[in-house]
């Protein structure tokens, strides 16, 4: 599904053709381990479910023979903002070395739970920027307002965590979500969240994070959702958000 010419969604990730670039969004490695301390006991096994999904990407993308020279990840690698927990260590060592092995160039963009990134990065020798630039696309993290928007035609970002619950009879389920919009006339494309332990944030109900979605004038109305099926890993678009109020 291509959400603008030229760029991919693919399951959870957006794929950039020309520049064959796969941005990933807010993975939150080692969010059980935080739940454990907090006294919600829920088993750890998102590393091995978040291998899971990235394996079914990377052989949709070998089937389709389109390789990956650079992964960016658009924030939130790690979950805890003060320290590094030993699971998380653990894990987000194993999940750097599992995607450089997928890619000639691996991005980290710093995003807001990435305070004590810098060491993982450093021992790895790999890049971990505020921002990060692909011709004329922008990707970032969505907590601050970017500044240098010259020559950008569309900025992605993570962030936000955007889902949407869809009832019908009584019955409701929460699926991950794309959005594509417009920021300052830019498009705007916003990633679901790579944390497979929560749906996100129901982008109909709930305030949003970001400073480029918070108090828009004409609100989100006019933003597309693109819907990832959980079990098929499909994206399917569903229109504007208006029509879904």
């Amino acid at each position: 599904m291509h959400i603008v010419p030229g760029i991919e969604s693919l399951d959870l990730a957006l794929y950039l053709t020309s520049a064959k670039t796969l941005a990933l969004s807010d993975f939150h490695i080692g969010f059980e381990e935080s739940l454990n301390r907090q006294g919600v006991l829920v088993p750890r096994t998102h590393y091995k479910d978040v291998i899971d999904r990235l394996e079914h990407i990377f052989a949709v993308l070998k089937k389709a023979k389109k390789s990956v020279r650079t992964i960016v990840i658009t924030g939130d690698l790690k979950h805890d903002f003060g320290h590094i927990g030993r699971q998380e260590w653990r894990d987000v060592m194993r999940l750097v070395d599992y995607l450089l092995r997928k890619c000639e160039h691996l991005i980290l963009i710093k995003g807001n739970h990435d305070v004590q990134l810098g060491p993982i990065a450093d021992k790895h020798g790999i890049e971990l920027v505020p921002e990060y630039r692909v011709g004329d696309v922008l990707m970032i993290h969505g907590d601050v307002v970017p500044t240098k928007l010259r020559g950008i035609t569309t900025i992605i970002m993570g962030h936000e965590h955007p889902a949407i619950t869809l009832r019908s009879k009584g019955r409701s389920e929460r699926y991950k979500c794309f959005l594509k919009g417009t920021y300052k006339r830019r498009i705007l494309i916003v990633q679901p969240s790579f944390n497979l332990l929560t749906e996100g944030t129901d982008i109909l109900q709930e305030q949003f994070l970001s400073p480029l979605l918070k108090g828009r004038l004409f609100g989100i109305g006019c933003f597309e959702a693109f819907i990832v099926d959980d079990r098929t890993h499909e994206v399917l678009p569903f229109g504007s958000l208006k029509r879904l109020k």
